[in-house]
């Protein structure tokens, strides 16, 4: 299979061992065109390979006090563009951070724990359905 019909994943992690699991999981399981940064700057560098999904973890300064964090990162993106899902990660499991990742526009909200990649996995399929359902119902409503 082309690279073309791929879906293309950025996964945006400061925990390298996470971000390698992830990476290795993601591969194992689907057909995934995979880029992994360190920093949500590095991810931002590479906004224009157009990816089809991001997942972005919620705090940045693992490597670098001065990184920008994961909202801050999550605005760049959407300002870039607005209709890039973002599925923010995160090792607390706290409402605050659930409700300001979403009130950034995140797609959706997974703590990192046993089962965050299975959630991943099916957040992802919900994303292309969703947006499947959407091109169809566009494509209806031309013809009306």
């Amino acid at each position: 299979m082309k690279n073309e019909n791929k879906i293309k994943l950025f996964l945006v992690d400061d925990d390298a061992v996470f971000l390698k699991s992830l990476e290795i999981e993601f591969l194992h399981h689907g057909d995934f065109v995979i880029e992994t940064f360190a920093t949500g700057e590095l991810c931002i560098e590479k906004l224009s390979n157009k990816p089809d999904i991001i997942i972005l973890d919620y705090h940045l300064d693992g490597i670098d006090k001065k990184a920008i964090n994961g909202i801050e990162t999550l605005d760049v993106i959407k300002t870039f563009n607005a209709e890039t899902p973002v599925i923010m990660l995160s090792s607390q499991d706290k409402i605050e951070v659930a409700i300001s990742c979403m009130h950034h526009k995140a797609f959706d909200y997974v703590v990192k724990s046993e089962t965050a990649f299975v959630r991943l996995q099916k957040i992802i399929d919900t994303v292309f359905h969703y947006q499947k359902m959407e091109k169809e119902l566009n494509w209806y409503m031309s013809r009306m």
